[in-house]
Formats: structure tokens, C-alpha cells, sequence
């Protein structure tokens, strides 16, 4: 059975004006990203998007930062919440996990609010041992990106 969709890994296909206006204005993760930054996210990142087989125009998207050998870090999944119901998260997870360049990697991580239930169904699970990670967090740095002053500037 066809599901209407296509899942692909060529960056060329990718509608960064709507990727980066979901990141931006709909996703809680990286409201006020800059659309610059989200430009440079893509190209240094395995990108997958999920396209409509009628249209072509992009449903979904997922991105992945890796060294290819040992590590990854899944970031920026969304479905548009039209095309929602259709399989597409699944869909792009389990195009993720079969990636090529993808395959051997010691660990995988990944940060969601929302679908911990989704990524369990593919066998994601909670840290082993969530006290030796840590972070360096900068909540306002899109905010800071997006400031006039943000050149180097003074008043």
C-alpha cells in the first residue's frame, strides 16, 4: 500500500522557507531561530524531509548531527499538522535508523517534550544514566540573533 509520501535524504528537495518557518513560529524547541542559523543547521546535518507523492511539496522533516562513526544526535522532527495521522513521524525515524551512514553508531540521542511514545515504538528509551551528561544552555541566543545590536553595535 503506497502512503502517499516519500521519505528522502537530498538536501536539493528541502523547502528551507518552510522548515524554517515551522522551527521559528510552530515548534516550542526552537522558536525565534534565525533563518540563517536554521540554513546553517541543514548544511552541516543529514537532513530527511517528507515529501507528498501528488504535489512534491515537503510534510515533514527530520535532521541528524553525526560524526557518521560513533555518534548521533536526532534533532528538529516535526510533521506539518495537516498531514498529521499519516505515519510520516514513524516514517521518517525509521528512515533515520536505516540510513547508511548511520549504521554502527554507539549511541543515538535525541530531546522531545512531546512524542517520548512515538521514538519508544522504535526502541529509544530513556538515558541509562542521565547524571553523566551535562549541557551548556543559552535560551535567549535566537533572541539575541534577531536584536539589531546583535553586530557588535552600541547604543
Amino acid at each position: 500500500m503506497n502512503p502517499g509520501f516519500t521519505i528522502s535524504d537530498d538536501p536539493a528537495r528541502l523547502d528551507i522557507a518552510l522548515i524554517h518557518r515551522f522551527l521559528s513560529e510552530d515548534s516550542h524547541w526552537a522558536r525565534g531561530i534565525p533563518r540563517a542559523t536554521v540554513e546553517r543547521a541543514i548544511a552541516h546535518s543529514l537532513n530527511f524531509g517528507a515529501f507528498d507523492d501528488a504535489t512534491g511539496a515537503q510534510l515533514g522533516y527530520a535532521r541528524v548531527v553525526s560524526d557518521r562513526a560513533t555518534f548521533a544526535w536526532l534533532a528538529d522532527v516535526f510533521v506539518l499538522p495537516a498531514a498529521r495521522g499519516r505515519g510520516i513521524g514513524a516514517a521518517l525515524v525509521r528512515a533515520v535508523d536505516a540510513h547508511p551512514d548511520l549504521q554502527g553508531l554507539r549511541r543515538r540521542v535525541l530531546a522531545t517534550r512531546t512524542a517520548a511514545p512515538l521514538y519508544a515504538r522504535h526502541g529509544w528509551v530513556p538515558l541509562a544514566a542521565p547524571e553523566i551528561y551535562m549541557e551548556r544552555s543559552d535560551p535567549q541566543v535566537y533572541q539575541r540573533a534577531a536584536s539589531p545590536l546583535s553586530n557588535g553595535d552600541t547604543p
